[in-house]
């Protein structure tokens, strides 16, 4: 399209109203160029490009002509991205504002006036087909994913499960008023409701054949259990009840069984990665409680771990206790095969690669299971690891030898000790050494002592004067000490005070 009065497009805010009916948007711009695309396929790739700020190839060429015509004109664009591509690929001057905003604006609401021989319906038809096209490009949706079907089906199963139980528990416990000694003899609950509704009354059970639902030991006790049961005469009307029962019940587990197949093969066309890694039942409740594929993806390994056991996770977190350490993935066959002791490390692997997996089948365009079955590889190798590493450590095997000590006889005979009947307080060695070592130098100073006072009581009988005796060493110390102070006493007059 060509503007024909550019004056008009300075007043951004009144152009709104140069568009208002067919006649005054021709008087506005001009078609000058217009190219039909040959199908779906061709529009939905040059609006794809559009979006993504790229050159098609059919608008390249149209430019290209128009820059052969036209080069020193100006070309107006809705998407300044795009504006860039066109002037470093073409050479081609464009311009970006407020005011080519809105004239786009003006031009699509007048498209069927300013392009002629294009019927309103056709265009209806074409810009809805084109939506739906570019929508589910840019969701990546694809109609052979479709999750809802495996939700709804996981869903319809779980409740299934809970009416089968309510139904046969019902239908045992109304037969065992009449026969009560067949609901222990018999533990499969599908071949109860097949027995009961084939033999009805137990006095039937002498004459039945029922070989084809129980083995030959079952059925013998079943009918020598049928002549001496303890059970009550109920009527036939009570009977047929009764089997229409049971009738419901093997009607709804065929339904269940035949919902199971189809619910795995769902999952093997959707998500075959994960349905390998923790089977088609886990990966189902994996999804529906997520509420799809493509937001079960966005999660992290951590929140696939524990997902389903949001309740317990807030309970330990608020009380401050350990959080737990698996939800639904505590079902897959993996963890189950695992101790009791390395569930956990099992359950942190197997939701690591899980999350790989998941990611993989929402958003790759690959459909194999290959990496599935890589990943389950490794986590099986990690769990024999796991389980050797603990089987060695216990039995001394392999690696890990166990390593014996010197044998050491030791006597079990206990001498008894005569110590533990004092009553006197305990006093260590030392303290005992101490104290005699200070008796004998008290007695030594005390027989000095007596020797000396005994030689002067003598020496005074006699009359003469005890004499004590100085060494010569004394006498020189005596002198040396006398010397010194007589040097140190001041040379200065004494003068003495009247």
């Amino acid at each position: 399209l060509q503007v024909l009065n550019e004056k008009k497009l300075q007043e951004v805010d009144s152009l709104w109203k140069e568009f208002e009916t067919p006649e005054k948007a021709n008087k506005i711009v001009k078609l000058k160029h217009f190219e039909k695309f040959q199908d779906t396929t061709e529009a939905l790739a040059a609006s794809t490009a559009l979006v993504e700020g790229k050159l098609s190839k059919n608008l390249k060429k149209i430019l290209k002509k128009i820059v052969a015509k036209d080069a020193h004109e100006q070309l107006a664009v809705a998407d300044a991205k795009l504006g860039g591509v066109i002037k470093e690929k073409l050479n081609l001057s464009c311009i970006h504002s407020p005011m080519v905003t809105e004239l786009m604006r003006g031009i699509r609401s007048q498209i069927e006036g300013l392009i002629t021989g294009l019927p309103s319906r056709e265009m209806a038809a074409m810009c809805l087909g084109l939506a739906h096209s570019l929508s589910r490009y840019k969701l990546k949706f694809s109609p052979d994913k479709v999750d809802t079907m495996i939700i709804q089906a996981i869903s319809l199963l779980d409740d299934l499960d809970k009416e089968l139980n309510n139904y046969i528990m019902r239908c045992r416990e109304w037969y065992g008023w009449h026969f009560p000694e067949l609901g222990k003899i018999i533990t499969d609950n599908l071949a109860y409701c097949k027995c009961v509704r084939k033999v009805g009354d137990r006095s039937n059970f002498a004459s039945s054949d029922v070989s084809d639902i129980l083995p030959e030991e079952i059925e013998e006790d079943v009918k020598a259990a049928a002549e001496i049961s303890m059970g009550t005469e109920v009527s036939e009307e009570d009977i047929s009840n009764i089997i229409h029962l049971c009738d419901q019940v093997i009607e709804i587990s065929e339904y269940r069984t035949q919902l199971y197949d189809y619910l795995k093969n769902r999952m093997m066309a959707i998500a075959p990665n994960l349905t390998v890694m923790v089977g088609e039942l886990v990966g189902a409740r994996l999804i529906a409680h997520a509420g799809s594929l493509l937001n079960l993806a966005k999660h992290p390994a951590s929140t696939v771990q524990l997902l389903g056991a949001e309740k317990a996770l807030f309970r330990a977190l608020k009380t401050k206790r350990d959080t737990p350490k698996f939800g639904l993935i505590y079902h897959a066959s993996l963890v189950g095969q695992s101790n009791a002791k390395n569930k956990g490390k099992i359950s942190r692997m197997l939701a690591a690669k899980t999350a790989l997996t998941i990611r993989y089948d929402a958003l790759g365009e690959n459909t194999s299971a290959e990496m599935g079955a890589e990943n389950r590889l490794k986590v099986e190798t990690r769990l024999r690891l796991l389980e050797e590493r603990g089987i060695r450590r216990i039995s001394g095997t392999g690696k890990a030898l166990a390593k014996t000590d010197k044998y050491q006889n030791k006597s079990e005979i206990k001498v008894f000790d005569p110590s533990g009947d004092s009553t006197l307080p305990v006093v260590s060695k030392k303290r005992k050494i101490q104290e005699v070592d200070e008796q004998d130098t008290e007695v030594a100073v005390k027989a000095k002592k007596f020797k000396a006072e005994m030689k002067e009581g003598t020496a005074l009988e006699d009359g003469e004067p005890v004499k004590k005796k100085k060494k010569k060493k004394d006498k020189e110390k005596q002198a040396e000490e006398e010397a010194v102070l007589s040097e140190e006493l001041p040379t200065s007059p004494i003068i003495e005070v009247r």
